[in-house]
């Protein structure tokens, strides 16, 4: 895993319209939609640094299309070895 991106929002229509404008706008995967609870979503994708961060990037934005409310984003670059077992 070279990077790990999150993008976190409020409705999970605007978290699949942030994931599908992710994984189109870069070469990245679906690591896991995970449902907080409260209507809070967070997409994990992992790829390569550049290209999660311009994913990232992307997400923040594409969920206003939906109207929903982006809560959080962060990238993780050379994430240590011990967060893919969390994820």
């Amino acid at each position: 895993m070279e990077a790990i991106g999150m993008v976190e929002t409020r409705s999970l229509v605007a978290a699949l319209e942030a994931l599908d404008s992710m994984t189109k706008a870069a070469n990245v995967q679906l690591v896991d939609l995970k449902k907080v609870g409260s209507g809070i979503v967070t997409v994990i994708v992992t790829g390569d640094v550049a290209a999660v961060s311009a994913a990232v990037e992307t997400g923040k934005t594409a969920h206003t299309r939906t109207g929903g409310e982006l809560i959080s984003s962060n990238i993780i670059p050379r994430p240590h070895s011990g967060l893919s077992m969390i994820l």
